[in-house]
C-alpha cells in the first residue's frame, strides 16, 4: 500500500503527463511480462508517448481536476495509461503493433493480446474512443502508405488509357 506522499508524487507525475497529452490509451497489462512492459515503455517513448501505471482512483482524481468526464473504473483489472503528445491516430499504430506481436499463450486466441487495449480518450476533441476503434485505427497502414495507395488508385485508369492509346497508335502505323 502506498503512502500519501507516494500517491502525491504519482499524482504530480500524472498531472505533468496529462497537461502535455492530446490522447490517452488505456491498456490492461495483466499477464504481460516485466520484460515486455519495458518494451512497451520503449515503444511508447519512440512514438512520443509515456506509459504510466497509476491507480484508477488516482487517474479519476486527475480527470476530475481537468474537468474530464471519463470513468476509468469501468475497466476491470490492472490498467496502464499511455499519455501521448500526438493524437489517437498517431499512437494507436505502435500500441496495436506491440500487443499484436506478443507471443500467444498456449490455448489462447490469435488476437488475445489486442484485447488488452481497453480504449482511449481524445483530450483534444474531448471524446472517448472505444477499444474497437483504437484497434481498427491501429491496424491501418501509415499515412504515407495510404497516400501511395490512393495515388495508385487515381493513376490506374490514366495508365490504362495511355496503354490503350499506345496500342492504337501501333495499329495505325501498320
Amino acid at each position: 500500500m502506498k503512502t500519501k506522499a507516494q500517491k502525491g508524487v504519482e499524482l504530480e507525475k500524472g498531472r505533468k503527463l496529462l497537461a502535455g497529452s492530446e490522447a490517452l490509451i488505456f491498456a490492461d497489462f495483466s499477464r504481460v511480462s516485466n520484460e515486455n512492459l519495458k518494451k512497451l515503455r520503449k515503444t511508447a517513448r519512440e512514438a512520443g508517448a509515456e506509459f504510466l501505471v497509476i491507480k484508477k482512483r488516482l487517474l479519476n482524481v486527475l480527470f476530475k481536476e481537468k474537468g474530464i468526464a471519463y470513468d476509468v473504473k469501468q475497466f476491470g483489472g490492472s490498467v496502464g495509461t499511455i499519455f501521448s503528445k500526438g493524437n489517437v491516430e498517431k499512437i494507436s499504430g505502435p500500441v496495436y503493433s506491440f500487443f499484436s506481436k506478443l507471443e500467444v499463450l498456449e490455448g489462447g486466441a490469435k488476437d488475445m493480446w489486442a484485447k488488452h487495449i481497453l480504449g482511449a480518450y481524445d483530450a483534444k476533441g474531448k471524446v472517448a474512443v472505444g477499444a474497437d476503434q483504437v484497434i481498427f485505427i491501429g491496424k491501418l497502414p501509415p499515412r504515407e502508405v495510404l497516400l501511395a495507395q490512393l495515388l495508385g488508385t487515381l493513376v490506374a485508369p490514366l495508365r490504362s488509357f495511355m496503354y490503350l492509346l499506345q496500342e492504337k497508335s501501333k495499329q495505325a502505323k501498320t
